[in-house]
């Protein structure tokens, strides 16, 4: 089972899709209204207008329709798309103030990945804006904007949230507390030795002995239907096999008492029904309320370029564009150019980054590689690091360890305390801007 990554990166926020055309949105978009323009609003001396609303509200809209949502009132809608313009504009204003540039690289990449998320290429892209009578600039404008907008958080917010052992720990604890009253998807292979209802207490003891057998092959990693099938005699009937994944709810009560505890793969019994002696194998758990019990995991190496005075972004990806070309050819060796190259700890070992959970790098990174298939390598990603070439060797669904729940836990809670923790920043950087809210001549 997958877990979610920390991020899409640029896998488009409802807030980027906002500026994007509708059509790349998969919306329908409407005839441009004539209207009037007029300075809806300024904020610090930059205006917000009235066309700028009206094509936002447009975007609302058709979203709204889209997903079958109750309409709100017009003037609803457009109070709060003004206000959420005129936030970008003061985040857009502070992230100038602090230096924060975005390179024509990144927003290709960016452009790429909208591209790829309507299954088109960059050229097929640009093209459909051209026919739509769409600009490939303002469209390149607005990523801009949302990539400058992204760098504020991860500079202002993102390192303001600490994450504590405590924090963690009564996390888990919660996890474990939901899982434990809530209900549970499982598959279990089951074995049962059958116990006649005529059997003498020998009997049942000699059965008892035979299941337990039974689950010390089972734990051994013998196959349940296999270890059934060779354990049946006519006097002692032993039935096995999978059940399926399934609501806990449609599993006895027995049972899922005794496999709840068990992390995918453990074995419980025997345990004992008016049937017989059952050995129950958890083979799948998922819990809606908790955290999965595997996680989809990759393996990648990679060459990182760090862009400089001496070399810029275009350079770098000039540099690594060459050793895709040479690495597609087979005229080289990743690892060997990665120990060259790559300025990155990891270049000693080739730029082998080991086995990663979903999240574990930043979202650039982590979405290039995501859209890789094994041993495929990727073109040059643009990240706050620098510039990356990513090959993925392969994948492999692994069972959670308790390191990568407390890894995924500290995420979650990141993720939710950087959430809490941006609302408070963007209310503080409203209340600082000098706002004039202009009606309509």
């Amino acid at each position: 089972m997958n877990i979610k990554p920390l991020l899409t990166g640029l896998a488009l926020s409802s807030a980027l899709l906002s500026t994007l055309p509708l059509w790349a949105q998969g919306l329908k978009t409407d005839s441009p209204s004539t209207a009037v323009d007029y300075i809806a609003a300024v904020v610090n001396s930059e205006p917000v207008t009235d066309s700028e609303v009206r094509a936002r509200m447009a975007r609302v809209l058709q979203q709204i329709k889209q997903q079958g949502n109750a309409t709100p009132p017009a003037t609803e809608i457009r109070k709060q798309v003004l206000e959420r313009l005129i936030s970008e504009k003061a985040q857009l204003q502070e992230a100038k103030e602090n230096g924060i540039k975005i390179e024509d690289g990144a927003i290709t990449q960016a452009e790429e990945n909208v591209a790829r998320q309507n299954r088109m290429t960059l050229t097929e892209f640009r093209e459909r804006l051209r026919q739509e009578g769409l600009s490939t600039s303002q469209l390149r404008a607005d990523l801009r904007d949302q990539l400058m907008m992204t760098r504020l958080r991860e500079r202002e917010v993102e390192p303001r949230v600490k994450i504590t052992d405590w924090d963690i720990d009564n996390f888990l604890k919660e996890q474990q507390r939901q899982a434990s009253v809530g209900p549970l998807e499982l598959n279990l292979g089951q074995i049962l030795v059958v116990v006649p209802e005529s059997a003498n207490a020998e009997e049942v003891t000699r059965l008892e002995a035979k299941a337990k057998q039974l689950v010390e092959k089972v734990k051994a990693g013998g196959d349940l239907e296999a270890l059934a099938q060779q354990a049946n005699t006519a006097s002692d009937k032993v039935l096995g096999g999978v059940m399926g994944l399934r609501s806990s709810e449609r599993y006895p009560e027995l049972f899922v008492t005794s496999v709840r505890p068990l992390s995918v793969g453990g074995v419980a019994g025997p345990v004992r029904s008016g049937a017989g002696f059952h050995i129950l194998k958890l083979i799948e758990k998922q819990d809606p309320n908790g955290l999965p019990e595997t996680v989809t995991q990759s393996h990648a190496r990679h060459i990182l370029l760090r862009t400089s005075a001496k070399l810029s972004e275009a350079d770098a990806i000039n540099q690594l564009n060459d050793f895709r070309r040479r690495l597609n050819a087979q005229q080289t060796n990743f690892a060997d150019l990665a120990k060259e190259f790559s300025q990155d700890g990891s270049a000693p070992a080739g730029g082998d980054l080991g086995w990663a959970n979903p999240g574990q790098f930043v979202p650039e990174f982590e979405e290039a590689m995501n859209a890789l298939a094994p041993n495929d390598i990727s073109r040059p990603t643009v990240t706050r690091f620098g510039v990356h070439l990513i090959q993925l060797i392969e994948r492999r669904e692994a069972p959670l360890s308790e390191r990568d729940r407390r890894e995924i836990a500290r995420y979650a809670l990141k993720e939710k305390k950087t959430a809490e923790l941006y609302t408070t920043y963007l209310q503080d950087l409203r209340d600082r801007a000098y706002v004039e809210l202009r009606d309509a001549p």
